[in-house]
């Protein structure tokens, strides 16, 4: 049995919660997969309006998530949350964005109450939430800290052949430089750190760091970022005992023989860290939230507007989100257990 296999059987765990996310797109589908391809895992149950399910679906409703092992193996668990509007595939809308949100915001709460133990979201369609509830939020991330109450979160992208961290994320390249200061390195590599050994069981993380430059600046003649940013804070951390290392140059570090020495690349944005990884495992890579009281997992793909509802959505990400939660969730026992 693989170790993914062994922890969604594991009875030491709650369910995990899926929420819906965009109910215009493949979430609601590929929800229905994944269950067919776990279900005799019996680990989680869905959060959603079960309209917005494909038609001829087997499910069943469930009043709390205890109730989802027992109804795993026969139908799809449904912890349900009525939406204000019907199903529409690939056309979001507006009067469902509340609902969106608020099954977030129901899935922290069952999380952070124990009833859950991990939260495993579809993907959510920013300008729809936007445009019908006034989501003041980039995406999903930003408001999970919200609700957690944490200042500083990471997003790691992780599969079976590498785990990257992007330091900044979703700004221009023109940015980078400014935004890539030595404190928010720090917290990266931190949380980074702190996260492979409670999340993914890795007694002393190896990390390596990337450089921002062409040959990580070459000296200073590509660039001084790399001296006066990044090398300190290496050399810090390493000081303190991290096993950590760079800057290295970017175009050397994510051939197989390199992969082999570190559990975790931090790179300096956001192609950087996901070219490598959407290039070596493009449908397994797993989205992952650390820095948060709770574990959280996503596919890492969007909505799909333009298949959805056509059942040919590919649910290998999603299954390997929900498989990674439950693996995250033994990692935090066994951490909690003398």
């Amino acid at each position: 049995m693989t170790p993914a296999r062994a922890a969604l059987h594991s009875g030491d765990l709650a369910p995990i919660a899926l929420t819906v996310g965009e109910p215009a797109g493949v979430g609601p589908e590929l929800a229905v997969k994944a269950w067919l391809a776990l279900r005799e895992a019996s680990c989680f149950f869905w959060i959603g309006d079960p309209r917005h399910l494909p038609d001829g679906t087997l499910w069943r409703e469930i009043a709390h998530p205890s109730e989802a092992v027992a109804v795993m193996p026969d139908a799809l668990p449904v912890l349900r949350h009525d939406f204000a509007g019907h199903r529409s595939n690939g056309l979001p809308d507006p009067a469902n964005a509340s609902g969106v949100i608020e099954v977030i915001a129901r899935a922290v709460d069952l999380v952070q109450s124990g009833t859950a133990s991990a939260i495993c979201t579809a993907p959510i369609h920013k300008k729809a939430l936007k445009d019908g509830a006034g989501f003041a939020y980039p995406g999903h991330t930003e408001y999970l800290a919200a609700l957690a109450g944490v200042d500083h979160v990471v997003m790691m992208l992780a599969s079976a052949a590498l785990r990257v961290v992007p330091t900044t994320i979703h700004i221009p390249v023109a940015d980078v430089p400014t935004a890539l200061t030595p404190d928010l390195l720090d917290t990266t590599i931190r949380i980074t750190h702190a996260g492979l050994i409670r999340d993914f069981g890795i007694a002393a993380p190896r990390i390596a760091v990337a450089g921002l430059n062409p040959h990580a600046g070459e000296g200073g003649a590509m660039g001084l970022e790399d001296m006066t940013v990044i090398a300190p804070v290496v050399a810090r951390l390493a000081a303190e005992g991290m096993r950590i290392d760079g800057p290295r140059s970017a175009d050397t570090m994510f051939h197989a023989a390199a992969r082999v020495g570190y559990d975790a690349a931090v790179c300096m944005y956001h192609d950087q860290a996901l070219i490598p990884i959407k290039t070596l495992d493009f449908d397994l890579g797993v989205n992952v939230t650390l820095g948060l009281p709770f574990i959280r997992t996503s596919p890492d793909h969007g909505t799909a507007f333009d298949i959805a509802g056509r059942g040919i959505a590919n649910p290998t990400s999603l299954i390997e989100a929900l498989k990674l939660a439950a693996n995250m969730a033994l990692s935090r026992i066994r951490a909690r257990t003398p």
